[in-house]
């Protein structure tokens, strides 16, 4: 194609560029160029795709129309490539924290984060009463010690409701994989040690669920496929799973997710789409779309996702709760599946911020085995009674960045924020951050070509049995070249570069979380998955560097659309500055928290019978 090759971008060196307010430096919009598509379309477009010679001109046409070309293969720019987004430990005197030592197991860190939570007290005299609130970890800790209620029933009712919630008229799809009779011998042993008053922590007898890209025994881990389990036996759990078993937690089953999480819908061919309990004729959001839905509808207050390109941050916002996607490396990644392994990082969902503390204090901190003297962190747990006392808090707002979006979305996030700045009093600075959708580009040819090298081990053996949607990314995913991915790398590090000198001014850079809210699922979607890279791509827009960066980042509801979907503000943090975000996502949280609504489809799993 050497006759057709088109003029690259020279990207000038960072020190040249100006990030201010007053910065000449052009926002692209994301030029998505694709139609959308289900059924036997996607699968003409995939047999043009997978044909020798027309395949290689469809993957030249569409790298060209949609900038990859001129962004990324033919760009010219001096940065060194960086692969991997490891951070050294960087102490930002983070205000109003509690330092936890190293050496402390679970059980301790999550004690410790319970010491950091706002007494009942101070919830009553801090908080409206809110219009509906979700029950915590705390609420279930306090049912079960008091007698009121136990873990089995608990259980025998989160099973009662998951059995009526995938029959029809729902079909809610929550999950993929789900054990019955594991749940209720779980349960039982966490009521003999309530009856004892021996409970192991504040998270015994807690429903917790996990999506099917992490291990957790008794379950296979499919993620999302009919037949990687085959492949690959699950033998243990996944290390974060293991901390939270230790800490009593009652693991509930593997919850669906988008096939290999190479899409953002959350519809699954194989096991259906989960569903928005918002509306179920819409999207939950991908691709750890089971997690947020069962938190979301209250079979869980906390659950267990992965986020590789938003894929936390993503659902949580498009089903009205929390998502945190901490520093890379915070969280161990062994018993995940490895589908991108530079840019993949396990994070939370939770029904609030406070439960998103108490399951980061639960499985946040290095494998002892693994610690070095040049990697040791330290983790800070926010002291949340303390947020209202935090000062000189620089909020970074890139204007044209945070304003493409739907206006639904712009008119409640921008109001979100003004009622923040009102209340604590803190600044918004106005800043640029350059080459976004080039970032966007950069960041789905690395996740796109790490997915295609590891499904390399297994062949083509089990091409056939992808859906259809899956199938078509996978033959994109492996069209990308090693020139393109080490371009990629170079982008990478021109834009950490960037961030980090933002970082030196501001203290978070703030966005909506998704450029549009919850979309609906098309009935011919159901049996192929669907191509909408134009949605995917309004989606992911404000979650990239999070995931490309390795940075931590946290999304809060902060209300509704005309429809009465939820929409999330994020803030993306330092690396390591996990307790800022979560300062700042509780002060966000206690602001709207009186304008909460109840989902449509939602299940109160510890009220008195």
């Amino acid at each position: 194609m050497g006759l057709f090759k088109s003029k690259g971008v020279v990207y000038r060196p960072v020190k040249d560029v100006n990030l201010g307010s007053d910065s000449t430096e052009f926002y692209l919009q994301a030029n998505v160029k694709a139609p959308r598509m289900t059924g036997i379309l996607v699968k003409i477009f995939t047999w043009f795709l997978e044909s020798p010679i027309l395949g290689s001109l469809l993957f030249y046409i569409l790298k060209g129309n949609n900038l990859i070309h001129k962004l990324i293969t033919n760009a010219e720019l001096e940065e060194s490539p960086l692969f991997v987004p490891s951070h050294h430990f960087e102490d930002h005197k983070e205000q109003e924290v509690k330092c936890l030592d190293s050496a402390l197991t679970p059980q301790e860190q999550v004690q410790l984060a319970i010491e950091c939570l706002p007494t009942s007290s101070e919830k009553a005299h801090n908080e409206t009463n809110p219009s509906f609130s979700r029950w915590t970890i705390m609420d279930y800790s306090r049912a079960y010690s008091s007698g009121d209620i136990t873990p089995l029933m608990v259980a025998e009712r989160f099973i009662a409701a998951i059995n009526e919630s995938s029959k029809p008229p729902l079909r809610m799809g929550f999950f993929i994989n789900y054990n019955a009779e594991d749940i209720l011998r779980q349960a039982n042993e966490s009521t003999l040690r309530y009856q004892k008053g021996t409970p192991i922590s504040v998270l015994d007898g807690v429903p917790v669920a996990i999506k099917d890209e992490m291990d957790c025994l008794p379950y296979p881990t499919t993620g999302g496929t009919k037949w990687l389990h085959k492949e690959r036996l699950c033998t243990d759990d996944a290390c974060c799973v293991k901390r939270l078993r230790l800490c009593g937690a009652i693991l509930v089953g593997k919850t669906n997710m988008h096939e290999l999480g190479v899409g953002t819908s959350g519809i699954n061919p194989h096991y259906g789409a989960a569903r928005n309990p918002y509306d179920i004729n819409k999207i939950s959001g991908g691709s750890s779309s089971g997690s947020a839905a069962v938190v979301s509808a209250g079979l869980c207050p906390v659950a267990l996702g992965v986020d590789g390109g938003g894929s936390v941050r993503m659902p949580a916002s498009l089903c009205g709760v929390v998502g945190l996607k901490p520093t890379f490396g915070r969280v161990p990644h062994s018993g995940v599946l490895p589908l991108n392994w530079t840019v993949g990082m396990v994070g939370i969902l939770a029904g609030t911020v406070e439960d998103a503390l108490i399951t980061y204090a639960a499985i946040g901190g290095e494998i002892s085995s693994h610690q070095s003297s040049n990697m040791l962190t330290k983790i800070n747990l926010p002291l949340l009674p303390l947020t209202k006392s935090i000062c000189d808090i620089k909020l970074a707002k890139y204007g044209k960045w945070f304003d493409d979006c739907s206006d639904d979305v712009r008119l409640c996030c921008s109001h979100a924020m003004r009622k923040l700045q009102d209340h604590y009093g803190w600044k918004t600075i106005d800043v640029t951050i350059p080459d976004i959708e080039a970032m966007r580009l950069a960041h789905y040819l690395t996740i796109g070509s790490e997915c295609s090298t590891w499904f390399d081990s297994f062949g083509e053996k089990h091409f056939a049995e992808f859906g259809w949607d899956a199938r078509v990314a996978l033959n994109i995913y492996g069209a990308f070249s090693g020139k393109e991915y080490i371009k990629a790398q170079k982008l990478r590090n021109r834009q950490l570069q960037f961030h980090m000198k933002i970082f030196a001014e501001a203290d978070v850079i703030v966005s909506p979380t998704t450029g549009v809210t919850a979309y609906s699922i098309q009935d011919d979607a159901l049996k192929t998955g669907e191509l909408d890279y134009v949605n995917g791509a309004a989606l992911v827009r404000y979650s990239i560097s999070g995931n490309f960066l390795g940075l931590p980042a946290v999304t809060v509801p902060v209300g509704y659309d005309k429809l009465g979907l939820p929409i999330g503000l994020q803030f993306i943090g330092r690396p390591w500055a996990e307790a800022t975000l979560i300062h700042l996502a509780f002060a966000m949280q206690a602001i709207c928290l009186s304008e909460y609504r109840k989902p449509k489809i939602f299940y109160d799993l510890i009220k008195k019978s």
